[in-house]
């Protein structure tokens, strides 16, 4: 048995009823499903009393198999019949034709933890959506698999907000979805009438492994609940597609590397760093496809030794600043608009270009951005559902 109860399981033992004879629509994907595996649209469409009206898919497709930044087209779902409308196809937003006849609008998605993925910005544009309409959006909240109380990173500068990051809160964020939709709610204008299904038995410490619950991919590339960690590390220098991250291999966002990089070398350097809870060990590998596909590559894959010493995006951070200095001649930052403008849409900021490129210590780095990172860290504590120990 799970210790954490997801939302769609205290939803249905206590609150079904409040919803009774309302027509709904439901946001989700694969990873909408209670302890038991099954599936919050079949659980929702099943119960009685309850009129599951339509469908809504986020990136990746209603069925999880669509690959990174695809577009999608609307369908119908193969199980139930209803209409499935694409919020990652000519609209991210739903349009007011897409919630006709919609009483009250549900979201049931797991989150990685990470602001630079995109599911928390479909529920932003779906609360704003629920509030033009004037009707309530319910969310059914999941656990953070990389916990609630790591937050890291620099806070987004709104000149780069984009579906990778909307809003300014930090690479890792440390809220859950059901908490981020209180924050979106109230800090960000959304306004609408929000209402969050609470987990039951959660608390901010537990990682994903500590819940019981079974891991659904959430996407292609987060295949086991501890990618989300490596994610967090290497996701933001994947965007510039001048290293392969993994993407294309076994090993998604757990390796990084490149054919001219010394795997040894690299590993060393790293180590010889002492990051806290990472250790780094070379290696070399053939990607399958996407970058670098069917070449030989030299790199390191990370160890996380202990997830509660970590700082993921310092460590991403340390890696890529030793990558640049290693191999200054490699172009690694030397690369189209549309991709330099993916890395500062993901980390949040162009203001540290010039100093990674430069050697500035990382340490500066950090230093600078921890100041809006310790704002961010007294404001979110506002919007908390579960206690801290």
């Amino acid at each position: 048995m799970s210790k954490v109860k997801p939302g769609i399981e205290v939803f249905l033992s206590e609150y079904a009823s409040r919803y009774a004879g309302k027509h709904i629509g439901l946001i989700t994907n694969p990873t909408g499903v209670d302890s038991q595996l099954r599936s919050t649209a079949d659980l929702l469409f099943e119960t009685p009393g309850l009129k599951l009206t339509a469908l809504y898919g986020p990136e990746h497709g209603i069925r999880g198999d669509i690959f990174a930044g695809e577009h999608i087209a609307n369908e119908t779902d193969r199980k139930t019949g209803l209409p499935v409308f694409s919020l990652y196809g000519a609209t991210r937003k739903p349009t007011p034709e897409m919630l006709e006849g919609i009483d009250v609008f549900f979201f049931d998605i797991q989150d990685v933890g990470a602001r630079y993925y995109t599911f928390i910005y479909t529920m932003a544009y779906a609360m704003e959506a629920a509030r033009d309409k004037g009707i309530e959006f319910v969310v059914f909240d999941r656990p953070n698999p990389i916990t609630g109380t790591l937050t890291d990173g620099p806070v987004l500068d709104t000149r780069f907000s984009s579906f990778i990051g909307l809003y300014p809160i930090p690479i890792v964020h440390g809220l859950t979805v059901g908490e981020l939709a209180r924050l979106f709610n109230e800090e960000f204008g959304i306004g609408c009438q929000l209402t969050v299904i609470p987990m039951e038995g959660w608390h901010r410490e537990m990682d994903f492994s500590q819940t019981g619950l079974p891991w659904i991919l959430t996407s292609p590339q987060i295949p086991q609940a501890s990618v989300c960690w490596h994610y967090v590390i290497t996701g933001f220098i994947g965007e510039l597609l001048s290293l392969s991250t993994g993407v294309g291999y076994t090993l998604p966002f757990e390796i990084i590397g490149a054919p001219f990089i010394h795997s040894d070398n690299l590993a060393a350097k790293m180590n010889r760093l002492n990051l806290p809870g990472i250790l780094f060990r070379p290696l070399t590998f053939r990607p399958w496809y996407f970058k670098f596909k069917d070449e030989p590559c030299g790199g390191v894959q990370i160890h996380i030794t202990d997830t509660r010493l970590l700082r993921p995006i310092e460590t991403g951070l340390h890696l890529f600043s030793t990558l640049l200095q290693e191999y200054p001649d490699a172009g690694i930052m030397e690369v189209d608009e549309s991709r330099m403008k993916m890395f500062h849409q993901a980390l949040g900021t162009d203001a540290y270009d010039s100093l990674l490129k430069q050697g500035t210590p990382v340490e500066n780095i950090i230093e600078d951005y921890k100041r809006n990172l310790n704002i961010f860290n007294a404001l979110r504590h506002n919007y908390f559902l579960y206690p801290q120990s």
